[in-house]
């Protein structure tokens, strides 16, 4: 797409909101204690300043002031107040296709705020624990948060992401004309690269007059070794390994599509 020539500032406003979910299974109140203080110490509000200092970088803005938070008993927040550098990387900012993945961050993050909060949680009874990451990305001007989505789905152990992606408010050029968008997109699924594609199985529900944009994205393949802690698959029974895998998919299905499958106790 040609750049617009603009009257003034580019008033338009990109927010991109995600969700992502990781899922593990424990077999006793012990582990479930010591799953929570893991992930309340790999995802404390220093790391988690870290990565948001990495988007910062990527998507080409300055950070005027960081807040952050670690809470009791666990879960942390950081907020980032951004704003637009006179001088952006112009070959990451104008770049087409997917952001960098988190071995390579090049560049300088701009505009606005990037806020992150976590919530560990457990269910009380059958072993099930989530770990949610809620982070929004609000950028005024050129530059677009949308350059920032595959460092962040590979800085979690995402399981399930749900995106929201909107343009507000329009920008001028310099003849007067409004314009409500300043860049090409039919889908989030756009900026996202091609080998997390291929992990994940993806659903879009756009509306394309109003600039919204959703995905949802699960992993395709399931290895319940992955979702154990300080446990293996070989170590259980094969009525322990179906029990066991019917609740974590029952799990995933219930975040990913956004409803209770019921309490079906048949396996349990």
């Amino acid at each position: 797409m040609p750049k617009l020539k603009l009257h003034g500032f580019n008033n338009l406003t990109k927010t991109l909101s995600f969700n992502i979910y990781d899922i593990c299974y424990t077999q006793t109140a012990e582990q479930r204690r010591q799953y929570i203080e893991y992930i309340d110490n790999a995802y404390n509000a220093k790391r988690l300043t870290q990565i948001l200092t990495d988007v910062s970088n990527i998507i080409s803005a300055t950070i005027l002031n960081i807040a952050h938070q670690d809470y009791e008993p666990q879960g942390a927040s950081v907020t980032l107040l951004i704003s637009e550098e006179p001088m952006l990387s112009a070959q990451l900012a104008n770049a087409e296709g997917p952001g960098p993945l988190p071995d390579a961050v090049v560049a300088h993050l701009d505009k606005s705020h990037i806020t992150v909060h976590t919530y560990p949680e457990s269910h009380p009874d059958n072993g099930i624990s989530t770990f949610r990451v809620d982070i929004d990305v609000s950028t005024c001007g050129r530059i677009s948060p949308l350059k920032a989505l595959n460092y962040l789905i590979h800085s979690f152990e995402s399981d399930i992401v749900t995106m929201d992606y909107r343009v507000r408010g329009f920008t001028r050029d310099v003849e007067g004309r409004k314009h409500f968008i300043d860049h090409e997109i039919t889908s989030i699924q756009n900026y996202i690269s091609m080998d997390t594609k291929e992990r994940y199985q993806m659903i879009d529900v756009n509306v394309y007059q109003e600039n919204v944009f959703h995905t949802k994205m699960i992993l395709k393949e399931y290895d319940l070794d992955n979702y154990l802690f300080s446990i293996e698959k070989s170590d259980l029974s094969a009525l322990e390994q179906k029990r066991i895998n019917h609740r974590l998919q029952r799990e995933m299905s219930e975040i990913f599509y956004g409803r209770n499958m019921g309490e079906d106790d048949s396996m349990d």
